[in-house]
């Protein structure tokens, strides 16, 4: 049982025995932590509740490059899809609240794992931006008819731009929330030379987070300089869809500068950038949520009437 909680759950946690234990799992039910402890009659109900979960999940299968695992909601257009952050997966709060939010006005979503990432296929150290890039186009290619609303988060925020060049008869709207367009690349490149060749000699960069255990995430030196092949913001970027960009002010990862100046590069004219002074990186409190599903809300009617 609790390798199969692992193997289905990649962001499980399981704490000390009880009753005989309890496994606490993140990104169901809008995010909130479910607890399962369970006796024999329990564990069983418990396996079919797994197996249905599991069995939501869908496989889009390439020739070339890794299964992509996600979940799709039929609809109408315009549909939304949202883009996760960097390792993060499908299952977070605000991918399932856009879901549920989609589901109740009866329009299309997708929600999905980047390659390495949650339940798709693949060695997450051996993805790059340009790889993850490709995920997005699959998803757009081969699971979607009409116009779509790309919502991305952090790192999500960067490929939803790159989506939007190369699929600007698909990508009708954009919804950024901390938008890190180039911030890998421009973090690093602001260490100290001594820094930066000690990191090319090594071949490895323990980028400083808060955001798991280790207190840092390890980026090989081909991973920065293959984003380097993908950053935006030192041109004018050809999007010209509508594009609403949310960022906390208190963000401590992503600075809110970068969807200042993502507004400022790209050519469209329909740009609002929305502030939230107390808001955080990952941008899912109650009133954060409210305001992403506002936001997207507002495009489908705006959408909707264009149409």
């Amino acid at each position: 049982m609790k390798k199969l909680v692992k193997r289905l759950f990649p962001n499980s946690y399981e704490l000390p025995p009880i009753s005989p234990y309890i496994v606490w799992i993140q990104g169901f039910d809008k995010g909130a932590v479910l607890s399962f402890s369970f006796n024999f009659l329990e564990e069983f109900q418990f396996l079919l509740l797994v197996c249905r979960l599991k069995s939501s999940v869908s496989f889009l299968t390439r020739p070339d490059r890794p299964n992509i695992a996600y979940q799709k909601l039929k609809g109408r257009n315009p549909g939304v899809i949202f883009l996760p952050g960097f390792n993060s997966n499908m299952n977070g709060q605000k991918a399932t609240a856009l879901e549920d939010f989609c589901k109740s006005l009866g329009h299309a979503f997708i929600r999905f794992d980047y390659t390495g990432c949650g339940s798709s296929d693949g060695k997450f150290e051996e993805c790059t931006i340009g790889k993850w890039r490709k995920d997005v186009l699959s998803i757009l290619d081969e699971l979607t008819d009409g116009p779509q609303i790309l919502v991305g988060s952090s790192m999500g925020g960067w490929l939803m731009l790159h989506a939007a060049i190369a699929r600007p008869d698909k990508v009708a709207a954009l919804v950024g929330v901390a938008v890190a367009a180039d911030h890998v690349v421009t973090t690093f490149k602001r260490l100290p030379i001594e820094a930066q060749k000690e990191i090319e000699e090594k071949g490895e960069w323990k980028y400083q987070t808060k955001h798991n255990e280790e207190g840092y995430y390890s980026l090989t030196y081909d991973f920065i300089r293959e984003a380097e092949n993908h950053c935006v913001l030192n041109s004018p970027i050809p999007v010209t869809c509508p594009i609403r960009l949310i960022h906390g002010m208190k963000d401590g990862d992503v600075p809110w500068q970068i969807s200042m100046q993502v507004a400022d590069r790209v050519l469209s004219k329909d740009v609002d950038v929305i502030l939230r002074k107390i808001g955080q990186h990952r941008m899912s409190d109650k009133e954060d949520t409210k305001l992403l599903v506002n936001t997207v809300d507002d495009l489908i009617d705006k959408l909707s009437i264009v149409a």
